[in-house]
């Protein structure tokens, strides 16, 4: 979020999913989006097979590869340089769009200025891919209009993520692929509300609709319409708060819907931060890892079993109805924040339907301004959708730039966090499988899903599982400079050699146990993608 709202004005989708049918050349970085995202994966491929081309850019050979036109294998954590490399061949061969660069964007010339570095010799050395695979990307997706840009969490989760996401859009400025149809920057959300939940301010340093707190028009808004003094600095986010838990300084947490002793990095430090909480409490559907620990368990209802609005990854605003009602104690989370902020004396919380939330949003939220449970009755739009009479927005930046023009982003290449050595000389990368999702709160309780997907193993390739006498189903130990988990191996040549991969289902085998050296400086997003191991067979 924070990259693109630094060089366009807001963090999300440029475009939508339908417009992929327009694009003419499609570049996937740092997305397994046949797994994650099926959906828009056959979209995708659909697209493809018509004649639209293909650029991947992943260490690991994920089913996409076998669709792309070019294929490229970076090192992991080295994105930044491989854009930085394409952008300069762009400019060095004249491909770049100047009259969008001069009429719609600004600070170019100190971005064009940090590609001096960046030669693909230069830059083939540092991400492992040959100059000759760069030049064919650039010219490729320079040359082949519209193009579009689809990334996930192989761009963002890493020490320098936030980088990765404007070197995307540096490109994209570069080429003008913004503000048209069948090109853009299209983030993909990993859930189905992730994106309203951002929308929603569940950030630390804005408010609803992405009104910053250092803003203080935005605050004074607020406070009017809250009855409530607000602070002038942002809060924590997730990691933070971890950290502040771990050295005493923050003494509750309320969690809704997260599960961080699966999900957060160096699992041993967040299972002794919330130690050291007085009061934990937890607001779930199930009684995960994390709500066994806590002191109340707030039960909650499903996406099924309530009544609302969800925003997916295309900022389209849809309505979602209760099929069966909650079981048990169970209730809609509004009404579970409603009935403990009355509890302690707060105002405003009287609502008695969440068509009323929504009107509040609408009242506060430009971007929703225009949206309400009528006008959302038998249709979807897409934010910004400022007026009831507002058809919602397919298509950002189409004439001006929501910050007004495009920024580039003078960049340079750090390396990540941690590198692999002697006494640690694998690279772990983590992500997600098709049959499970994230910390299988919901997913590993399905039978079907856990048949076809219900036990973790440790991909490794032959080239350094031979050396190890590793073979097909041994188990194996991984350890990182945090932790360790037992796992069985499979061999595969998915990844290349010196590269291994865990997903994060499964609680028998946490392989958040291993991740954290480093977090994003700008947002305190962990590094995931890049930690050092060792791996070892256990007799």
């Amino acid at each position: 979020m924070e990259g693109l709202s630094a060089t366009f004005g807001s963090g999300a989708m440029t475009n939508h999913i339908r417009d992929l049918e327009k694009a003419r050349c499609i570049v996937a970085i740092g997305t397994n989006t046949t797994e994650a995202h099926p959906v828009i994966a056959a979209s995708l491929k659909q697209v493809v097979r018509q004649g639209a081309k293909l650029i991947v850019i992943n260490p690991r050979r994920i089913p996409l590869a076998e669709f792309a036109h070019i294929w490229l294998r970076p090192r992991p954590g080295t994105n930044v340089a491989l854009l930085m490399g394409m952008a300069r061949v762009i400019l060095d061969e004249g491909m770049q769009d100047t009259a969008f660069i001069d009429e719609r964007c600004e600070n170019f010339e100190p971005f064009r200025a940090s590609l001096a570095a960046y030669d693909t010799t230069t830059v083939a050395s540092i991400t492992g891919v040959p100059a000759e695979d760069i030049k064919r990307a650039a010219h490729l997706y320079a040359g082949t209009r519209p193009a579009t840009i689809l990334y996930a969490m192989g761009v963002a989760e890493h020490s320098r993520g936030t980088d990765g996401v404007m070197a995307v859009a540096n490109l994209a400025m570069l080429t003008g692929n913004i503000g048209r149809p069948g090109a853009g920057v299209n983030p993909l959300r990993g859930q189905n509300n992730v994106q309203g939940a951002c929308d929603m301010g569940c950030l630390p340093d804005v408010y609803p609709g992405y009104q910053r707190v250092s803003d203080p028009a935005a605050r004074a808004k607020f406070e009017s319409a809250w009855g409530r003094s607000l602070p002038l600095t942002p809060g924590l986010t997730l990691t933070q708060m971890m950290n502040m838990a771990h050295q005493g300084h923050l003494k509750a947490i309320y969690l809704v819907g997260e599960n961080p002793v699966l999900s957060e990095p160096d699992q041993e430090h967040t299972l002794a931060a919330l130690g050291h909480l007085d009061l934990l409490v937890v607001q779930d559907i199930f009684l995960t890892e994390t709500a066994r620990l806590a002191q109340a368990v707030l039960p909650a209802a499903s996406f099924a079993e309530k009544d609302g609005t969800f925003t997916n990854t295309e900022r389209r605003v849809q309505r979602v109805r209760a099929a069966v009602p909650p079981p048990g104690e169970a209730l809609p989370d509004w009404q579970i924040v409603c009935a403990l902020a009355k509890k302690l004396g707060a105002p405003g919380f009287d609502f008695r339907h969440p068509s009323e939330v929504l009107s509040e949003i609408s009242r506060l939220t430009p971007i929703y301004g225009g949206l309400s449970f009528d006008c959302l009755e038998n249709d979807s739009r897409q934010w910004p959708c400022p007026s009831s009479e507002h058809p919602g927005t397919p298509i950002l930046h189409t004439k001006d730039f929501s910050r007004g023009r495009g920024n580039f982003v003078a960049l340079s290449y750090v390396p990540p966090a941690e590198a692999p050595d002697e006494a640690y000389p694998l690279i772990l990368t983590t992500g997600r499988n098709l049959y499970q999702y994230h910390t299988g709160t919901m997913t590993r309780k399905v039978g079907a899903l856990n048949q076809r997907f219900g036990e973790e193993k440790l991909e490794i390739n032959p080239a350094d599982a031979i050396p190890l006498s590793i073979a097909e189903d041994d188990w194996v130990r991984v350890s990182s400079r945090r932790g360790e988990v037992r796992v069985r191996a499979r061999l595969s040549d998915i990844n290349p050699p010196g590269l291994v991969y865990l997903n994060f289902h499964f609680a028998e085998v946490p392989t958040n146990a291993l991740t954290g050296a480093a977090y994003d400086p700008q947002t305190g997003t962990p590094d995931y993608k890049v930690t050092a191991v060792k791996v070892e067979k256990i007799a």
